[in-house]
């Protein structure tokens, strides 16, 4: 047996099961990119990547360094995913929203040797290295000119060797590093190994089901993981298919791309279905190769769900999870539309349950809710396929979020005796807006910092298109603060990102507060949806 575990735990990595790809798939296509007007087939994408991953090793990089990357959806992205197996290093992609304060934590937390940043985000790398105490040795700049001490990806391959990089691996190995944000604002490190990434990918292949002969193209970006492990680079190349890069989401141009290349499976969040729904019905374009669209984020309405499978395919799929667990329950074409707006039922590897709520203490694993689609619970997750179980270099939250083999994910929701699962809230008071996570207790930290601020509560209100906005009420200092100098206070701030700075605004005389000093924000968020019904709130 010894044997045997030293083949299986050497052998069964990720990069293996893309060698396999490349040796019996060699002539097919990997990977197009349309606006480059470029395309790979397998050998040639091994072959580019071999010249980063050995121009990478010369510059110093070895096994366990990080590689991060600040890229959209971009063929050097995927180069970059390939070439950190090949080396044994970690390949940590991150937000290109990022706020300069944002990614200046990020590298002092993963202390990147090689960071590689798109053009367009340029500027917030500088001022993020600025803050940040540790320099990566290496910094390259995707899709434009490089300045002082940086180098183009072009010029940084340019010579570099085109053979196999010799470095043992294990299924062990951390070889990808996802961020996602704690309750605190600064993301949580999420270290996942080969062999999470090799089941992440058994996974879509058992659930789509994916193959060697399949089209993909992903709507949303790649850093996350649902970008990365559903229809992205993991699961693709895993499986021998084929990727159409998408670097920004327009509907008519991916719908385009779906007969111009033969897609047969898209992904993106439900706000996108509506996109392309909408683009379908003005302009019918042949969509005949779709074999289905996977959405993931929130669930689908049931009208929506039906109106999607009349307008762009009957295989419609929805997937619920996390970034630490990837998706763990999934609805497939046939449990639609009757089982739409849940979240689906367990995945094939997975054990999701709903767990009775106490007060004030950890609920055990077996304490169930009632499986009678009426008593609201807490999800629990047990992925051990798809999750490293703990979080990096964070010991505290690691051991606040997991116990006896289950993620305890905040979430609020009912079961019914199938055991599909509907989400109905969170336990603490996250914001979710265009899919992204977003946390009162940032945003309020960063108004604070204004000097004409006294006071401030953030929470959110629902909307059509985003899911929900951010709304903050204010205490103002001085009677003069008005939305739109608190706007521009906040678009300018190098610690939010853009995307969450507050849509609505009302100034008042005081914010909710607890007996033991916390602000209320479930009292919060119920007042913002009577004051914007009201026509009380100020929008920016």
């Amino acid at each position: 047996m010894e044997k045997y575990r030293n083949i299986f735990e050497s052998r069964y990595t990720w990069i293996e099961g893309f060698l396999r790809n490349v040796r019996r798939y060699g002539n097919r296509t990997a990977m197009i990119s349309p606006s480059d007007n470029q395309s790979w087939t397998y050998r040639e994408l091994d072959t580019e990547c071999n010249r980063f991953s050995n121009a990478l090793m010369d510059a110093g990089l070895k096994k366990g360094d990080v590689l991060m990357m600040m890229l959209g959806n971009c063929p050097e992205f995927a180069f970059g995913y390939v070439a950190a197996h090949k080396t044994g290093a970690i390949c940590c992609p991150v937000s290109f929203r990022f706020s300069a304060g944002e990614l200046a934590w990020s590298i002092d937390d993963s202390c990147p040797k090689v960071l590689m940043v798109c053009y367009a985000c340029r500027a917030i790398a500088e001022q993020a290295l600025e803050l940040a105490h540790h320099r990566p040795d290496v910094i390259i700049i995707v899709g434009g000119e490089a300045g002082e001490g940086e180098s183009t990806y072009a010029a940084f391959v340019e010579g570099a060797r085109e053979t196999e990089p010799k470095v043992i691996h294990n299924i062990y190995d951390e070889t990808t590093r996802l961020l996602t944000s704690g309750t605190t604002g600064h993301p949580k490190s999420i270290p996942l190994t080969s062999i999470n990434e090799v089941l992440s990918a058994h996974d879509v292949m058992i659930h789509f089901p994916m193959s060697y002969r399949d089209v993909t193209i992903n709507t949303t970006p790649w850093f996350h993981r649902g970008g990365l492990h559903c229809a992205g680079p993991c699961p693709a190349f895993y499986a021998g298919a084929a990727i159409v890069v998408l670097p920004k989401f327009d509907a008519k141009t991916a719908l385009e791309y779906v007969s111009e290349y033969g897609i047969t499976f898209m992904v993106g969040v439900p706000t996108v279905l509506g996109n392309l729904a909408d683009e379908q019905e003005e302009n019918h374009h042949d969509l005949s190769t779709l074999k289905g669209i996977v959405t993931m984020g929130s669930p689908l309405e049931k009208a929506a769900c039906i109106r999607y499978q009349q307008v762009l395919t009957p295989n419609i799929f929805n997937g619920y999870g996390t970034t630490e667990t990837f998706w763990n329950t999934f609805l497939r074409p046939f449990d639609l539309p009757d089982n739409a707006g849940t979240a689906g039922a367990s995945c094939v590897d997975d054990d999701v349950r709903v767990v009775r709520l106490h007060d004030g203490e950890r609920t055990e694993p077996d304490d169930l809710a009632a499986q009678d689609g009426l008593e609201i619970g807490e999800v629990i997750l047990s992925s051990p396929a798809k999750s490293p179980y703990l979080y990096y270099d964070n010991e505290s939250e690691t051991e606040r979020k997991y116990y006896k083999g289950f993620l305890y994910t905040n979430d609020l929701a009912t079961w019914d005796g199938k055991g599909f699962i509907t989400i109905v809230g969170r336990r603490d008071d996250m914001i979710i807006s265009s899919g992204e996570n977003i946390y009162p207790t940032e945003i309020e930290a960063v108004l604070a910092m204004n000097p004409k601020v006294k006071d401030c509560v953030v929470t959110s209100v629902p909307d059509k298109v985003r899911g929900q906005l951010v709304t903050a009420y204010v205490v103002p200092k001085d009677g003069a603060l008005t939305a739109s100098e608190l706007d521009t206070f906040c678009k300018e701030s190098p610690y939010i990102a853009n995307f969450k700075r507050p849509r609505y605004y009302r100034f008042v005389d005081s914010v909710p507060y607890t007996a033991t000093g916390k602000k209320r924000h479930v009292e919060a968020r119920q007042n913002a949806a009577s004051d914007l019904a009201n026509g009380l709130l100020q929008a920016v």
